[in-house]
């Protein structure tokens, strides 16, 4: 309207020359266009957004949930010295594997076999006087029946006696203690294993006060492996299997990843859940086991639990598709063409990218998949 009013006004002024006035054609020709694409935007602007749709079906799916994880030997033992002396004699290596029995250290022994030897001797020596003390008392004994002793002196003769025999039983215990200890300079490996450091070498004098342990034996043969779940998580297996005894003995093998990231060749076996949450952190330890035939898993080093989760014929949707409001997780139904707030449950487990639905959707549903975060309740969807 502006313009068709500057038009007639121009064409209407008498005073203009005939250059003049088609110059003003043209810059009112360009301006009307300029309106023109104004508005062409403005509508374009108006157009209802799209959403990506996707209609509800139901498949198996399995998730894996990583739990972070410390690897331990079946057993690892330190080895401490039940004696004092002198190292002479290492009879492994780092790294070594041992058997059960195997000598590991020589302790200086001759103190210990000096012992031995003497409690040795007082033990025949207390063997020769119970054999004296005997032969006086029966003697006594028999005197005593003729009259020929008085019976202070055959009570005199049994007291030696009975002296004689309890310094014998006294004697074989020294003897048995000098004969542990001289055993005890010979150190053996309790189990079979892999010999950890040695901190100590020849020389060295040692005792069972020592603060760092003569070595570590690990019973590596099979690898425990231990990690902590939640106790959602430990519930949420309790109702699946209806008692943690039937969760244990029916939850499928797990995998190991190890901290350069790579995944063991062989899967383990859940073993043990414990009964007790901590109260601290709220969760439960549980225990792994894993054959180590290959001695790739070592004691002490770290890893991750990869525990699959087999959902039948379930319903799986993108996490894309929902909002979390709280504890409480919503996707939105497209309902003649506008969407519709609903409530679902899902499983306590999701690989960070799907969730499986337990509850709030059934197959056929058709819901918005992508940049639900963006929907509000009523919007159109194309």
């Amino acid at each position: 309207m502006f313009y068709s009013v500057i038009f007639v006004t121009v064409f209407n002024d008498n005073s203009m020359n005939k250059v003049e006035r088609k110059w003003i054609q043209l810059v009112m020709v360009i301006g009307c266009i300029m309106l023109l694409a104004s508005c062409k935007k403005a509508q374009d602007v108006q157009v209802k957004p799209s959403y990506a749709t996707m209609k509800v079906a139901a498949a198996d799916k399995e998730l894996s949930t990583s739990y972070s994880a410390t690897i331990r030997g079946r057993q690892d033992i330190d080895i401490y010295p039940q004696v004092s002396g002198t190292i002479v004699k290492l009879c492994v290596n780092e790294g070594e594997k041992v058997r059960r029995g195997q000598l590991l250290f020589i302790i200086d022994q001759v103190p210990y076999r000096a012992a031995l030897n003497t409690a040795t001797a007082n033990v025949e020596a207390a063997k020769a006087s119970l054999a004296t003390a005997k032969l006086t008392y029966n003697s006594n004994k028999e005197l005593y029946a003729q009259k020929v002793v008085s019976a202070f002196s055959l009570k005199t003769t049994e007291n030696s006696y009975l002296t004689a025999k309890a310094q014998l039983s006294q004697a074989e215990a020294q003897e048995i203690s000098a004969r542990n200890n001289f055993s005890y300079t010979e150190v053996k490996s309790p189990c079979d294993g892999v010999v950890g450091a040695l901190p100590y070498r020849a020389g060295a004098l040692v005792g069972p006060s020592i603060r760092q342990a003569l070595t570590t034996v690990s019973d590596n043969s099979d690898m425990y492996v231990y990690f902590s779940m939640t106790e959602n998580q430990l519930l949420s297996l309790t109702r699946q299997y209806g008692t943690m005894d039937e969760a244990i003995k029916n939850m499928p093998e797990v995998q190991l990843q190890l901290n350069d990231g790579s995944v063991y060749d062989i899967k383990g076996k859940i073993e043990s859940i414990s009964g007790v949450i901590d109260r601290q952190t709220g969760t439960v330890v549980a225990r792994a086991v894993f054959p180590n035939a290959s001695r790739l898993l070592h004691s002490g080093s770290s890893g991750n639990v990869i525990v699959p989760n087999t959902y039948k014929q379930c319903i799986v949707i993108p996490q894309g598709a929902t909002v979390q409001l709280q504890d409480k997780t919503i996707v939105y139904k497209v309902v003649d063409g506008k969407t519709v707030s609903t409530l679902i449950t899902v499983a306590p487990v999701n690989d960070g990218h799907e969730y499986v639905v337990l509850d709030g959707l059934k197959v056929g549903d058709e819901i918005v998949s992508e940049g639900a975060g963006l929907v509000r309740e009523g919007t159109p969807v194309k």
